[in-house]
């Protein structure tokens, strides 16, 4: 039997969290939430994420890497308590790209973007996919009916480096300007350096405004970013096996280190960063060591510290979960989504936990 320490971490008590299977399907793999993107309008709540098949393997990820596999969004209308599964004909990907070198369903060839996207509109949602974790190519869609419906996919710029892996991070400045959070494979072609662009002309034309960090030795990818002030942004991002926080106070010009704010998710796991009704800021990860688990961490000084761990639950079966991305309903509660696994042998699903953080 082991036992874990008490002091290291503040387990949620089942009154304060509770879990919902966003999809589950015997025989696939349902993987990644944070590569796609998460949106929430009052209590109806959007998320990203990928469907394939599952494959027994005693390593690396447990999907079927000859199968295709599909890039679906899960819809709540009720604070995340119950889910429904869509697949817009509008968000396939373009032909031949592989996700995660898995092939996917084909939909139309990535163009130039036009320009002229509102991102203030109240229905608005946008997402950025990848073809590799290396090299890229990348591309974005934005939707102005909260994900029924999406425009693109546009063209990603490579902003001078040998190629951009995409995921959804982005924070809107004002209708036609939005700063938007990437990742670079190294000079060495290898994943992946973490940087910000922004554009003015609601897209048509993006910006490098900085990268964040020196180049590692190893990678920093996968960025979970919030506006804190007029000028300042927090970013958190993946490290090996850390997350890292970093501030910039001039918009993402310059950025200065904060530190880790976890110094190890068992084994690499990226971050989200939301912001609490009462000011506070959440940061929540899947921890890939047992105890397998799903844990987030408070800051009461826009990242400047953080509190203990906060384990939202711990009954995982293998290392191969986490990815979460998590929303804040009008009530104050957080509906943190990852993918999970209940056997290292059965099927990856999305869940979903409902919670409340600890007070002050």
């Amino acid at each position: 039997m082991q036992f874990f320490p008490l002091l290291l971490a503040l387990s949620l008590s089942a009154a304060d969290a509770t879990h919902a299977v966003v999809y589950k399907e015997s025989g696939r793999f349902g993987g990644w939430p944070a590569n796609h993107g998460a949106w929430a309008w009052g209590n109806e709540l959007l998320v990203g994420f990928e469907a394939g098949y599952f494959e027994k393997k005693e390593r690396g990820h447990a999907i079927d890497y000859s199968k295709p596999a599909a890039h679906v969004l899960a819809r709540s209308l009720d604070g995340g308590q119950t889910w429904k599964i869509e697949e817009p004909e509008s968000l396939k990907a373009p032909p031949g790209v592989k996700q995660a070198n898995v092939p996917t369903e084909a939909g139309k060839p990535a163009v130039p973007c036009p320009g002229g996207i509102d991102f203030t509109h109240p229905d608005f949602a946008m997402t950025w996919r990848m073809a590799s974790i290396h090299t890229g190519p990348s591309r974005f869609y934005y939707s102005y009916d909260r994900g029924k419906t999406w425009k693109g996919p546009f063209e990603s710029p490579e902003f001078g480096t040998k190629g951009v892996a995409a995921r959804t991070d982005y924070i809107v400045n004002g209708k036609h300007d939005a700063t938007v959070f990437l990742t670079a494979a190294k000079q060495d072609g290898k994943e992946g350096r973490v940087f910000c662009a922004r554009t003015r002309d609601g897209g048509k034309t993006w910006n490098l405004l900085s990268f964040i960090g020196e180049e590692p030795p190893d990678y920093a990818i996968m960025p979970s970013s919030l506006r804190i002030g007029p000028k300042s942004i927090l970013t958190t991002f993946r490290r090996r096996p850390w997350i890292e926080a970093w501030r910039s106070d001039d918009d993402g010009l310059t950025w200065r280190s904060l530190g880790k704010p976890v110094d190890s998710t068992g084994g690499g796991n990226p971050p989200s960063l939301v912001r609490l009704k009462d000011g506070r800021l959440a940061l929540t990860y899947g921890y890939r060591s047992e105890p397998y688990s799903i844990r987030a961490r408070l800051s009461s000084d826009n990242g400047a510290s953080w509190g203990p761990d906060v384990i939202l639950r711990q009954d995982g079966g293998a290392w191969d979960l986490g990815y979460t991305r998590t929303l804040v309903r009008p009530d104050g509660k957080l509906v943190t989504v990852y993918y999970y696994n209940d056997n290292k042998d059965q099927e990856r699903y999305i869940g979903a936990t409902i919670w409340e953080a600890p007070a002050r």
